[in-house]
């Protein structure tokens, strides 16, 4: 209590002016006076401290309360309450923090009956494009069995190829969706990020041979984060799709990835023609298509497939998980522009 700076002030001119009139008394009544004018000062600042310790008590009870409010007790406790402005106070808490209650409770119904209507809508849009595949897959032996067909085989590949683009779109927007409505369930365990950037890398491993295109990993032994190992490898994989696709045959892709002090920090960076400075602030935006790469005349290779998902949905699950990304251009000893560079870190909690 006498920490408080208000307090002590109070006190001490309190006690100052009960020494100033003890003076005064003394002056006017006789020296033998003093002493009883000193203990009549002291005894009415006596009540006034007791006063002021009470209500420090009911304002230390209050925080508390509010605290554990604060990490997750749904109720604040009212059974304390007496008349005074504290009560009042204490009861204008109350209705908030019933209200709170109340709106917490509509938002998880809500979140909850997004979440459902996300798996109904998956799951009948899954249904027909199954069938689909099926039906594509069935018309494929047929017209092998009748041989001299390659027109028709040529068109039902890139029926396939526009089904299974379909099928990506769909799983992304979903993912996003419930990204967006938090209904994603994210673990929180340690995660081995050189298992993590294989998961990633794994689904990769034709479509980079095809490219004829490096994939290089270069992970600290040991290095590791609290977080989701499979949505960050989901995460991984959109951003390692993504410098794919813009990086010319016989270029490189590289994963670096370290930990220190502060965070494990994860480094991607390819050889491509870079992101340009008007792509830059939008990189991450759904849905956003950059036309070129940084330097037009290298002949940037966007592909004509992506939509702007794939970088937006690695930011919301890197973010989830309080994480961050950001991208900019790598650039060689000369200043020069070789590539994009994509710098993620998962920062550790200081105790």
């Amino acid at each position: 209590m006498l920490r408080n700076r208000e307090v002590t002030r109070a006190l001490i001119v309190s006690l100052a002016l009960a020494a100033a009139c003890a003076l005064v008394t003394a002056t006017c009544c006789g020296s033998e006076t003093l002493p009883w004018v000193l203990l009549a000062g002291a005894a009415a600042t006596v009540p006034w401290l007791a006063l002021t310790r009470q209500r420090y008590r009911a304002l230390a009870r209050l925080s508390r309360n509010i605290d554990a409010v604060l990490h997750g007790d749904r109720a604040l406790d009212l059974g304390s309450m007496n008349e005074g402005e504290l009560a009042i106070l204490q009861s204008e808490l109350g209705k908030m923090v019933s209200r709170l209650n109340l709106t917490a409770e509509e938002l998880a119904r809500e979140k909850q009956m997004l979440a459902d209507a996300l798996a109904d809508i998956s799951h009948q849009i899954k249904t027909p494009l199954t069938s689909l595949s099926i039906t594509t897959e069935l018309v494929r032996k047929s017209l092998a069995a009748r041989g001299n067909c390659s027109d028709e085989v040529e068109r039902l590949r890139r029926i396939e190829e526009l089904q299974l683009r379909v099928e990506n779109l769909v799983s992304a927007l979903l993912r996003l969706a419930r990204l967006d409505a938090g209904a994603l369930s994210l673990a929180h365990d340690p995660v081995d990020v050189a298992g993590m950037v294989h998961d990633a890398a794994q689904p990769l491993a034709i479509a980079f041979d095809i490219a004829d295109i490096s994939l290089v990993v270069d992970v600290d032994e040991g290095c590791s984060f609290i977080g989701d190992r499979a949505w960050t490898a989901e995460a991984l994989e959109n951003i390692l799709k993504n410098c794919m696709e813009h990086t010319p045959a016989g270029g490189t892709v590289t994963v670096e990835a370290h930990e220190d002090a502060l965070a494990c920090r994860i480094r991607v960076t390819d050889t491509g023609p870079g992101i340009a400075d008007a792509d830059l602030p939008h990189v991450f935006e759904r849905f956003y298509r950059g036309g070129r790469g940084a330097d037009e005349e290298q002949g940037s290779k966007v592909n004509p497939s992506g939509v702007g998902i794939g970088l937006s949905l690695a930011q919301g699950l890197i973010t989830a998980q309080d994480g961050t990304i950001a991208a900019s251009n790598a650039r060689d000893a000369s200043g020069a522009i070789i590539g994009a560079r994509f710098d993620i870190a998962f920062f550790k909690a200081i105790v």
